[in-house]
């Protein structure tokens, strides 16, 4: 546990700058992002160009920070999406019961029979790029997880005592939901959305490597890398850049979630020894 908190402390550090990074960074760009320099194409980093530049002589750094602002937004958008939707369904699919809860239950298994990529790519594919198409895609195949997990979970409150007692005391069903089931769910639905935040970061990065991101003359982590790989050899920092930075953004998160997870679920996940 001890292990998890000092790590979760050096995870807030690195995301919290890496964040601001790229709030700011439209105010502290080295470079435009989207200007050329034929000239000094692919390369090394040096003083001018600490990451180097791609294959148009464009500065790496400057398109990493750029490209960040896409990919992240679009992971937590969608992770906040997801984590809704899924959550929504799940109570709902425990407090109805019956035909209903048949029926989402079925629909959550088929979604989750199909591989997500292959879904998110059909749908993209028929809807254009951009940040909507995008975001839809990664919500339409991310919920599931968070839909069966709230799902069970709601079960298991819903048969608890004090539920039993609130309902007898005539609570209304909205009430017993957000002040008895919902805190519940929070530490596993957490740990849930931190590791839903670093997939659906990934899957930005693989759509946009497909080309079904962002359009050029813009940037993502994801399209970075697929520019530069012809490149690698010569420029190696424009595909590792972007994929570190995808690597350690979703490790950050995920070590944050689990530290969160804990708290939010109480005494019962602290070990004996050190609750003493």
């Amino acid at each position: 546990m001890r292990s998890l908190a000092g790590a979760s402390r050096v995870a807030a550090v690195v995301l919290a700058v890496l964040i601001l990074a790229v709030a700011v960074a439209p105010w502290i760009y080295p470079y435009p992002p989207a200007e050329q320099n034929l000239a000094a194409r692919l390369a090394s980093a040096s003083p001018e160009h600490w990451l180097g530049t791609d294959h148009l002589g464009r500065d790496t750094l400057s398109r990493l920070l750029e490209g960040g602002r896409f990919s992240m937004a679009v992971a937590a958008l969608g992770t906040v999406l997801t984590c809704l939707t899924g959550v929504a369904v799940g109570v709902l699919s425990a407090r109805r019961r019956g035909w209903l809860d048949e029926f989402l239950t079925r629909t959550n298994d088929v979604l989750l029979a199909v591989p997500e990529m292959v879904v998110a790519l059909f749908i993209v594919a028929a809807l254009g790029t951009g940040f909507g198409p995008l975001l839809l895609a990664l919500t339409v195949t991310g919920w599931t997880p968070f839909a069966r997990l709230a799902r069970t979970l709601a079960y298991d409150v819903s048969s608890r005592g004090f539920v039993e007692a609130a309902r007898v005391v005539g609570c209304p069903p909205s009430f017993i939901i957000f002040r008895h089931v919902i805190p519940h769910l929070a530490g596993p639905i957490v740990g849930q959305a931190t590791l839903r935040f670093g997939q659906l970061l990934i899957s930005v990065g693989a759509l946009s490597y497909l080309g079904l991101g962002v359009q050029p003359p813009q940037s993502d982590w994801g399209s970075m890398m697929a520019a530069a790989q012809p490149f690698t050899e010569r420029a190696p920092l424009g595909i590792l850049a972007p994929g570190l930075a995808i690597f350690v953004v979703a490790l950050c998160v995920t070590l944050l979630g689990q530290r969160a997870a804990h708290r939010a679920a109480g005494p019962l996940l602290v070990p004996v020894a050190e609750s003493k």
